[in-house]
């Protein structure tokens, strides 16, 4: 699936650079970039008063228990520090345990689950910025997968280049339960062909169900609008299968369909576990790309059944 990052699609470092590409825009386009620019500084001043608040909590926590300290006697100090102590062994026992349930998880969807392919054949298409923010997806996508109650078999393939030198700086990557290939999909998995399906908004087919012994293949690009379309034509010169997720049916969206790569691995893995589209689609996508309209279309198509149900207007 292909998304642009906010990030990436603000652009622009020098202040004559951001004055030139305003005057180039149009009014829409200019409007869009100021709003992602807005939205881009309010995300960073909520997590600047986030991170204030957070260090608030601490410092009064730990001012608390020096007061606590300070007033009790050796003895009850003794008890405090000792309880302290048996309270951190609990959490550590069960942040262990947590892990090995996660690692547990993780390992037997790699024999048996659901295979999403994540395609990263297109770091030489992206920008910096841009292969940064689909490191950050993957990332994310990890760590929901491992969160998940019924998590999927990851693959990441055409793991090279710049998109595999950012990834390998992760923290903890080299202790990922994930499948890692520098070959692309179409080769690790050439005996499966028939049954690999690439998800893309540019589809036709729906998809409904997932399928146990299909492969779904997400593109890695964080791009909208330079490469319209070239998840659905790859898939027609490989001669694969394409499919798109239904939001059409469930609600609608503000702007495009094309979601993130980490929204779309979240929506399949609620899906996975609900068995329910619409659901997943309002959990994982975010409430500013979802048209306020849905839910009036929804309370005024009620009420047009219910005119017609009841003519007069009169309660049953």
């Amino acid at each position: 699936m292909e998304e642009k990052s906010e990030a990436a699609e603000v652009g622009g470092d020098g202040g004559g650079d951001v004055a030139a590409e305003e005057q180039s825009l149009s009014k829409s386009a200019l409007k869009k970039q100021q709003k992602l620019l807005l939205l881009k500084k309010r995300k960073a001043e909520r997590k600047a008063a986030e991170k204030e608040k957070r260090k608030q909590e601490l410092e009064g926590k730990r001012r608390e228990w020096d007061e606590k300290l300070a007033a009790a006697t050796e003895e009850e100090r003794a008890r405090l520090v000792e309880s302290r102590r048996e309270a951190r062994k609990e959490r550590m026992a069960q942040r262990n345990e947590e892990r090995e349930m996660k690692t547990a998880r993780l390992r037997s969807a790699a024999l048996s689950g659901h295979k999403l392919v994540l395609d990263l054949d297109f770091g030489h298409l992206m920008s910096p910025n841009e292969i940064r923010s689909l490191v950050h997806q993957i990332m994310y996508c990890y760590s929901v997968n491992g969160k998940s109650a019924t998590p999927a078999h990851l693959w990441l393939t055409g793991f090279a280049g710049e998109i595999e030198n950012k990834l390998k700086k992760l923290p903890g990557i080299e202790k990922w339960i994930i499948e890692r290939d520098s070959r692309a999909y179409i080769d690790v998995l050439q005996h499966e062909k028939q049954n690999m399906v690439y998800l893309t908004a540019d589809a036709e087919v729906e998809l409904q169900e997932l399928d146990l012994n299909k492969i779904y293949i997400i593109g890695g690009l964080v791009d909208r609008n330079r490469w319209k379309g070239i998840t659905l034509k790859k898939a027609q010169e490989q001669g694969i299968q394409s499919a798109k997720l239904p939001i059409g049916g469930y609600l609608k969206m503000s702007s495009s369909k094309v979601l993130t790569v980490n929204q779309v691995v979240e929506i399949l893995l609620k899906f996975l576990e609900t068995k329910d589209w619409k659901t997943s689609f309002f959990q994982v996508i975010p409430q500013r790309k979802i048209c306020e309209e849905s839910e009036e279309d929804e309370v005024s198509g009620e009420k047009k059944r219910m005119r017609i149900e009841n003519p007069n207007g009169c309660s049953e």
